[in-house]
């Protein structure tokens, strides 16, 4: 069982940063953020994808490419997220999920998932 705890987040004006960061007990595979904001669906927005030993490639939803940054660190089994040049659109339930095998992307299908951190971004 993995258990994922969430810290960071919210409220920013558009254009401000903020960090997320997520810690995980357990072994994992794959870790990713996604958000849901309300009357949505929960989207993905970032994922690690293993290549080797602490190295990892990073996915993105388009709508965060150039803005947000993944990054995992494995001694510490935290995964984390800058988000800058926030936008109003970007306010959402920020969810971290967790995976112990290599888990679909862009897909939700993830088996393990924290509480969820509210990022809210005024205009």
């Amino acid at each position: 069982q993995v258990q994922l705890v969430e810290s960071g987040g919210g409220s920013v004006q558009a254009g401000g940063s903020l960090r997320l960061s997520c810690a995980a007990s357990g072994y994992t595979y794959s870790m990713g953020w996604f958000r849901q904001a309300p009357g949505k669906e929960r989207e993905g927005v970032a994922a690690t994808r293993y290549i080797r030993t602490r190295l990892y490639a990073a996915d993105y939803a388009d709508s965060v490419k150039g803005r947000f940054t993944i990054s995992r660190d494995d001694i510490k089994n935290t995964v984390t997220l800058q988000m800058n040049s926030l936008k109003p659109e970007d306010t959402a339930l920020y969810f971290c999920a967790a995976d112990t095998r290599r888990a679909a992307w862009p897909s939700n299908e993830w088996n393990y998932w924290g509480q969820g951190t509210q990022v809210t971004v005024s205009s």
